[in-house]
């Protein structure tokens, strides 16, 4: 069974990823693939490059991806033609991760973290149940700009790409509620856990 876990940004996610492969769950995670083709060595840096000019690399040649990233999101259509350069590339790389892991018998699921589950299909023939860790969007905020060091401004221009809250939240198969601790979010992953090795076997 392979679980797709998202949610907003600053929601927890990443947070939440570790904490089930600390009880052995296999883990692919798209926005770490994406990291991957976009570090030095990588041929989609070339196409970033053509596409967007070298504005947007350092002078050690590595990509600018705070400034890319404020591009893209101020002018859509530069996001569309980024995304056009790389998600064919994170497509194809999280399914063979996902294919390497079935070797992983226990525990009988894996997750695919998908911080854009619902914004568009392009995992639908792969994903059995989606996972959404949600929290308060002021935390959302909080939370991002503490780990992002974004701006208020900038972290809801971010959340203003990604579908509404309520709609990814009516949209789930199953939701933590990460308002608290890490020990909190710990222990309800624990919980979310079980559940899914029970249904796991029964759909067995």
């Amino acid at each position: 069974m392979i679980i797709a876990l998202t949610g907003g940004i600053g929601s927890g996610k990443s947070e939440a990823a570790r904490q089930f492969a600390a009880l052995g769950v296999p883990i692919v995670d798209v926005d770490v693939i994406a990291h991957e083709l976009t570090s030095p060595g990588n041929p989609i840096l070339n196409d970033i490059k053509n596409v967007f000019g070298e504005a947007f690399f350092h002078q050690d040649g590595t990509l600018n991806r705070a400034e890319l990233r404020k591009h893209v999101f101020e002018q859509p259509q530069e996001r569309l033609k980024l995304e056009a350069l790389i998600h064919p590339a994170i497509h194809a790389r999280a399914l063979k991760q996902l294919r390497d892991n079935e070797s992983k018998l226990h525990p009988n699921y894996q997750i695919l973290v998908i911080p854009l589950l619902f914004e568009n299909n392009r995992y639908d023939d792969v994903v059995d149940k989606s996972l959404v860790i949600d929290c308060d969007e002021y935390l959302q905020i909080k939370r991002a700009m503490a780990r992002s060091q974004m701006s208020d401004l900038e972290v809801q221009e971010v959340m203003s790409t990604q579908v509404d809250r309520t709609v990814r939240l009516k949209l789930a198969d199953a939701i933590i509620t990460n308002n608290g601790t890490l020990a909190e979010l710990q222990e309800k992953v624990a919980e979310t856990h079980k559940k899914f090795i029970k249904t796991c076997i029964v759909s067995k």
